[in-house]
């Protein structure tokens, strides 16, 4: 955006309009902070929030119709509605997401009312363990499209293979150990 060099830590800004990440200096990742203004971009936000045992539900996740164990949803303030989207070797493959089923969603994680559109996401992940339930944070979209990348990059056969699997369970780990829990959390940081 400007000719100031990024640093290998950097911030992020969505282009609502052309629905692209873009790497940003701190000063103009801070131009397009204010939630409530209408503007092309927006800052994403550092927030990472656990839903522990308050998260979604086995029955909630089988009707979502996701072929996969791993998505994530965000709302697109562009085309005005909740898309899921879960990893595989070409990227990120977009799912219908039926407004009642993410109605449903919603009520069931009240803290989703706080997600910003465009730049954070619902990440899940539904353990092998068929009693388990599945993993659900609240996550800066940069982070899903950071996964989406580091699996592309190892992805074999039909499933992944064992370096996706091992990326996944390091990714997540490292979003745990980030993650706040959501029923104490407070507002956009």
């Amino acid at each position: 955006m400007c000719a100031v060099p990024i640093g290998d830590e950097h911030s992020h800004v969505v282009d609502v309009q052309g629905r692209q990440l873009m790497c940003v200096c701190r000063p103009c990742y801070l131009l397009f902070t204010d939630t409530s203004a209408s503007l092309r971009f927006r800052s994403v936000p550092a927030r990472y929030l656990s839903f522990g045992d308050e998260g979604l539900t086995r029955q909630e996740w089988a009707a979502l119709d996701i072929p996969v164990g791993l998505a994530f949803c965000f709302h697109n303030s562009k085309l005005g509605h909740t898309g899921t989207f879960y990893p595989g070797p070409a990227g990120a493959t977009e799912s219908e997401l039926d407004i009642r089923q993410w109605e449903d969603i919603t009520n069931s994680l009240p803290h989703l009312g706080t997600m910003l559109p465009d730049v954070e996401a619902l990440l899940i992940r539904v353990p092998e363990d068929p009693l388990a339930a599945p993993e659900c944070y609240l996550v800066p979209i940069d982070a899903c499209y950071e996964l989406v990348g580091q699996l592309r990059a190892v992805w074999r056969g039909f499933d992944g293979g064992q370096d996706a699997r091992r990326r996944i369970d390091t990714f997540f780990d490292r979003i745990a150990a980030r993650a706040r829990p959501a029923a104490r959390a407070g507002g956009i940081r």
